[in-house]
């Protein structure tokens, strides 16, 4: 009797570090999965600014310095690997240089207000809808990923999960705005006059 209790025991806390254990899995694997949907979205991103740069070039003449800015940070986001560790390039890190590109798309969307001709090309509206459209995809899926992260930063630090968690599963880090992003911005309406 007591053999078969002792028996019974073993085999609950069996299961109980199987079902913990295949939780944790699951949120670590949904970690990845995140991450992976902002890595599309910023493949999308890298893929459309070609042909807007394209699309820029033959109206704004004189504004090859934002170009180059928006040509410089896509050729760095597009050779790097954050899921490979030979890249040196940590995930914020690479969230960095995405966020100096969205600024310069940001210069460049503001060149178009100077070219009438170019704000009104079809091709370039289209892209300018699409880029935008991407844009707030790559916003919705790092917000997606900081809710998985803590979701699963919360799991692993609590109790029996932390037990099972050990060294195997270790705690994520978020995705931060860069301090510039934090800056109060400074608005002048300078002679405005009602």
């Amino acid at each position: 009797m007591v053999i078969g209790i002792i028996i019974a025991i073993v085999v609950i806390i069996i299961l109980a570090w199987v079902l913990i254990y295949n939780r944790l899995v699951h949120a670590q694997t949904d970690t990845d999965n995140a991450w992976s949907q902002i890595d599309v979205q910023l493949q999308r991103r890298n893929d459309l600014i070609p042909n807007l740069v394209n699309t820029v070039k033959g109206y704004a003449n004189y504004e090859s310095n934002t170009l180059q800015k928006v040509i410089k940070y896509r050729g760095q986001m597009v050779h790097i690997d954050p899921n490979s560790s030979k890249s040196g390039v940590t995930r914020q890190q690479m969230m960095n240089i995405s966020n100096q590109l969205t600024g310069a798309l940001k210069s460049l969307f503001a060149v178009s207000e100077r070219y009438p001709d170019l704000k009104a090309n079809e091709n370039f509206k289209q892209l300018m809808a699409e880029l935008t459209n991407t844009e707030n995809k790559i916003a919705y899926a790092r917000q997606l990923y900081n809710q998985v992260i803590a979701r699963y930063n919360a799991m692993i630090r609590t109790f029996p999960n932390n037990l099972v968690a050990g060294s195997k599963f270790t705690k994520r880090d978020y995705l931060k705005a860069p301090e510039s992003a934090k800056a109060v911005p400074n608005v002048h309406f300078g002679d405005f006059k009602n």
